[in-house]
């Protein structure tokens, strides 16, 4: 008998997560969420793990936090019935058409 990878919590490259994957996955494993804002709560706590492991130079670490930061926005968008791969495709867009000024860290601001 094989294993059930879908179910096993091992990597499958076969079976490609999506929004509805992941949300599908979180309801069964967590329960309906009451409070869209509970999952933004997490989401800043996994930000700040994120913080510590950039800190740390944990390079894998710094991998799976930033994986949990988006499974959790793609939970906290899928609540408002969006989708956050087609949001950030229009918020690019809107990016894209913009003037942006460097802050010379990385970053920058639109004029």
């Amino acid at each position: 008998m094989g294993v059930d990878l879908k179910n096993s919590g091992e990597i499958n490259d076969r079976v490609p997560e999506t929004q509805r994957t992941m949300c599908d996955w979180a309801e069964k494993t967590f329960g309906p969420v009451h409070d869209p804002k509970a999952l933004l709560t997490r989401a800043l706590l996994e930000m700040d793990e994120l913080g510590q492991a950039i800190d740390d130079g944990d390079v894998a670490e710094i991998g799976k936090e930033a994986a949990d930061v988006m499974i959790l926005l793609y939970r906290l968008v899928d609540q408002f019935g969006l989708e956050l791969d087609k949001e950030v495709r229009a918020k690019m867009a809107i990016n894209r058409s913009r003037k942006w000024v460097s802050k010379g860290d990385g970053t920058g601001a639109h004029v």
